[in-house]
C-alpha cells in the first residue's frame, strides 16, 4: 500500500521578526529613531508628516532555483518643520520686490524735531 503525501502549506513568518533581525537589528534602531522625529516634529509644529519605508528584493543573477536574494530596507523621513513667517513686499514696474511702495511720491526732507527749547527758540528766529 502507497502512502500519499499532502502538500504542506506555505506559513508566512512574521514581517517584525523579520525587521528586527535584518543588518543585525540596524534598520529597526534607525527606522525606529526616525518614527521618534517624526512623532517629536509633529507634536512641535501642529502639521503631519510621514515616514515611508521600502523593502527591495532582488533575485539572483542567472535566476537560479534556490539562489538567494538580496533584500534591502530604505527608510524617507518627511518631518514637518517650522514655517518662516512671509514679508510684505511690493512690485515695482520692472517686475522685481521692494520694500517702498512704488506708487508712493517720493520722500520728503525730514528733519528730526528739536529736543530742548534753547533749540525750539534757535528755530523760531
Amino acid at each position: 500500500m502507497t502512502t500519499q503525501q499532502q502538500p504542506t502549506e506555505a506559513h508566512a513568518s512574521e514581517f517584525a521578526a523579520f525587521f528586527v533581525q535584518h543588518l543585525a537589528g540596524r534598520s529597526n534602531e534607525e527606522i525606529s529613531g526616525e518614527f521618534h522625529q517624526l512623532l517629536a516634529a509633529v507634536n512641535e509644529h501642529g502639521k503631519k508628516g510621514s515616514l515611508s519605508i521600502t523593502v527591495t528584493v532582488e533575485p539572483p543573477k542567472g535566476h537560479i532555483d534556490g539562489a538567494p536574494v538580496a533584500i534591502s530596507i530604505d527608510s524617507v523621513l518627511k518631518a514637518p518643520k517650522a514655517s518662516a513667517p512671509p514679508s510684505i513686499y511690493f512690485v515695482d514696474d520692472d517686475g522685481n520686490a521692494t520694500r517702498n511702495d512704488p506708487r508712493q511720491t517720493a520722500a520728503f526732507d525730514v528733519r528730526d524735531l528739536p529736543t530742548t527749547k534753547t533749540e525750539i527758540k534757535d528755530i523760531q528766529k
